[in-house]
C-alpha cells in the first residue's frame, strides 16, 4: 500500500479534496497532513467528505493534541522524536483507540536504535512508516529490519537493538 504525506502542502480545501479523490483511484490508501496546521476547520471539512482516510502529522506532537484533533482529523502519526519517548506514545495510542481514531507510527531521519523503539508498538497501529534508519549511511546501531516491505521485529532483549 501506498500512502502519501501532503506535508501541510494544499493550501485550499477544494484542491486538496479533488487531489485526494485523484489519488484515490489511484490506489493510495491513506493521506498524511493534506493542509497546514492552523486550517484545523479546512482539514476537519475535508475529512467529512475524503474518501480516504486523513492522519495528522504535523498537527499532532504531545497527548494533550490527541483529543483535540478527533473530529478534524481519521487519525494520528505518532513520532517518538516529537511526543517524548516510548512512555507517552503508548498513552497516545491508547487514547487514540479509545477515542475511535486510527493510528500510525512514523519517523524522521533516525537510527535503528530509534526505529527500533517505535517498532515495539507498530503491532498496535494501521500504519507504520518508520524507514528513517534506511536513509542514513552512518547507523550506528542494527535492530529492526525491513523484510518485503515489512517491519521485522527481531528476538533480541530490550528494544532489539545491537551497537555496531
Amino acid at each position: 500500500p501506498i500512502a502519501v504525506d501532503a506535508n501541510q502542502g494544499w493550501k485550499d480545501r477544494l484542491y486538496a479534496l479533488d487531489m485526494i479523490h485523484w489519488l484515490k483511484e489511484k490506489g493510495i490508501v491513506m493521506i498524511e497532513q493534506p493542509m497546514p496546521k492552523e486550517q484545523l476547520d479546512d482539514i476537519a471539512w475535508i475529512t467529512q467528505q475524503s474518501p480516504l482516510p486523513i492522519f495528522a502529522d504535523e498537527s499532532l506532537q504531545r497527548l494533550t493534541d490527541v483529543a483535540t484533533l478527533k473530529g478534524a482529523f481519521t487519525g494520528i502519526n505518532i513520532k517518538l522524536m516529537k511526543c517524548a519517548g516510548m512512555r507517552e506514545a503508548w498513552k497516545m495510542v491508547a487514547l487514540a483507540h479509545a477515542l475511535g481514531m486510527r493510528v500510525m507510527v512514523g519517523c524522521m531521519t533516525e537510527t535503528s536504535c530509534a526505529i527500533s523503539a517505535a517498532s515495539q508498538f507498530s503491532p498496535l497501529v494501521d500504519f507504520a512508516d518508520l524507514d528513517g534508519n534506511l536513509l542514513i549511511s552512518n547507523d550506528r546501531f542494527k535492530g529492526v529490519e525491513v523484510v518485503k516491505g515489512r517491519i521485522t521485529l527481531n528476538e533480541l532483549p530490550g528494544i532489539g537493538v545491537v551497537k555496531i
